[in-house]
């Protein structure tokens, strides 16, 4: 009963913020939910006229007051610009994650119970004005008793009991919404705020934070444009994250790069390339890169912050991600749509030829387009959009990369508005492509395929010749004809296990790749 009364609370505290942004004015004319249309009818009178903006604006403003969660949850809105429209999901990928700072006396019980020693005698100095204080943690500057000058990460005090009271309510909603409200099935709200409990679960273990920074760092060994602050294990803990200290500024201050010498368009080919490299060769990327978490030190390395963020791709995706490009900028379709139905994220139930329609649609206004007039980002938007009409399964990991792509474009915008950032990376693009797509590679996932083939093989033949001896010892009685076609497929297995085996042999004479 008091947990019912403190969620009807809550929930009312949440309509009387969300009102005051005028957040509800496009549910007013909603068809068919006539009782939702009435309460967005009724918040217009409990706007502030002061708050101006636009609606995508109003979003993050209110979320803002909301807390920690609802900046989360924004930030994961963010990825829905089929949703919620390309205009309020670029609004939302703005959204700044900054919070007052929380007491010192605090963080300091916090780190000490973490690190089970006196703050002295972990660091020889410790500011107690943090540097950054976000929804999560709040970051504070420090110096280890060897000198070592690091920035030390401490999750909020009960951010963890505050989250999960907040993912309760939003799930209770989420669900009285799907079960009330028909047409909010296409959004899936059940499942967005699944998804984002599960984003949620590991930011606030900074481990998992450190271990991502280790992990992006040993996929840039040797690379002089990108540096990862190395983690102070000793000191990183579920609650603190201690990593070497960066004295850089921010990709966005422009006045910071005029006075250390450094070139936008230069730091715009680097930052470029480190994303391709990021998303195409490891698979593996930095999801929440906005400037406040890109660095760059006075010599002009981008040194990033903030892993609780963070994208994989396999490596069957990142086909998808660059046939479909490919066949953007070439004008194929038709091709395009084949590669969608082949990756399995269209049903197969759907029309190829309304989806090859339907991605004309999209990529005739790009035809004889230079790479400096098209934004990649608001391309995949409109693809994954289009894609959603056709009972397309959202991929998670796909919509993290187009947030990550329209913040890329947006930092890229600031360093240099003449200049494509895509444009930059067209030389890596086409290196990959034609490692990864061309003929040889082509032949080589082949070649892989008859040797799993092989292997595959005898598991086969075993497996037939344990059902024939069922079927002789009377265990498993079959109709006549089912019988010889069984004896007839053992037979082709051992033929197409020879077969292959030559096949085999040659490729293995004729490409020395392998």
């Amino acid at each position: 009963m008091i947990r019912s009364l403190r969620n009807l609370i809550f929930l009312l505290h949440i309509f009387l913020v969300l009102s005051k942004n005028g957040v509800f004015e496009p549910l007013e004319t909603l068809n068919g939910a006539p009782a939702i249309s009435n309460l967005a009818k009724i918040a217009r009178y409990l706007r502030s006229y002061s708050i101006t903006g636009r609606w995508g604006q109003r979003l993050a403003a209110a979320l803002t007051q909301l807390g920690p969660t609802f900046i989360k949850l924004g930030q994961s809105l963010a990825t829905r610009g089929d949703l919620i429209g390309e205009e309020a999901s670029e609004d939302l990928t703005q959204l700044q994650d900054r919070l007052p700072p929380f007491d010192y006396a605090i963080a300091r019980s916090i780190l000490e119970h973490e690190l089970g020693s006196p703050i002295d005698a972990l660091f020889s100095e410790f500011n107690t004005t943090p540097v950054a204080a976000a929804s999560i943690a709040q970051v504070h500057r420090a110096t280890t008793k060897n000198g070592r000058k690091v920035a030390v990460k401490i999750l909020r005090p009960y951010i963890e009991t505050a989250i999960a009271r907040d993912l309760n309510l939003l799930s209770w909603i989420a669900k009285i919404l799907q079960r009330y409200l028909p047409k909010s099935h296409r959004f899936k709200p059940v499942d967005i705020i699944n998804v984002f409990r599960d984003t949620v679960k590991i930011e606030i273990d900074l481990r998992l934070e450190a271990a991502a920074s280790v992990e992006l760092a040993e996929n840039f060994v040797g690379d002089k444009s990108f540096a990862v602050a190395e983690v102070d294990w000793d000191r990183t803990t579920s609650r603190v994250f201690t990593n070497a200290w960066i004295d850089g500024f921010r990709i966005d201050d422009t006045k910071a790069l005029a006075k250390a010498s450094l070139e936008p368009t230069m730091l715009l080919a680097r930052a470029a390339g480190v994303f391709f490299n990021q998303v195409f060769r490891d698979g593996f990327f930095h999801a929440d890169m906005h400037p406040g978490n890109m660095l760059v030190s006075p010599d002009g390395v981008l040194m990033p912050v903030d892993f609780g963020i963070m994208g994989r791709l396999d490596l069957q995706t990142r086909y998808y991600l660059a046939d479909t490009l490919a066949s953007f900028l070439l004008g194929k379709w038709r091709t395009v749509a084949e590669v969608h139905f082949r990756m399995g994220m269209v049903p197969a139930n759907k029309s190829i030829d309304l989806f090859t329609q339907a991605i004309r649609s999209v990529g005739e206004p790009l035809i004889n387009k230079s790479m400096k007039e098209i934004s990649v980002a608001k391309l995949f938007g409109q693809v994954l959009r289009i894609a959603e009409n056709f009972d397309m399964v959202a991929q998670p990991q796909l919509l993290l990369l187009h947030k990550t792509m329209v913040m890329s474009e947006g930092v890229g915008r600031s360093l240099n508005s003449n200049v494509n950032m895509w444009d930059l990376a067209k030389p890596l693009i086409e290196e990959w492509m034609r490692e990864n797509r061309g003929p040889e590679a082509r032949i080589a996932l082949i070649s892989a395929d008859i040797v799993r083939g092989i292997k595959q093989m005898p598991s086969l033949i075993r497996q037939a010749d344990k059902a024939l001896g069922y079927m002789k010892d009377g265990s498993i009685k079959l109709h006549p004809d089912t019988m010889r076609l069984i004896l007839q497929t053992r037979t082709q297995l051992s033929y197409w296990h020879i077969l292959l085996a030559f096949a085999a042999g040659w490729t293995f004479g004729r490409y020395t790749i392998f």
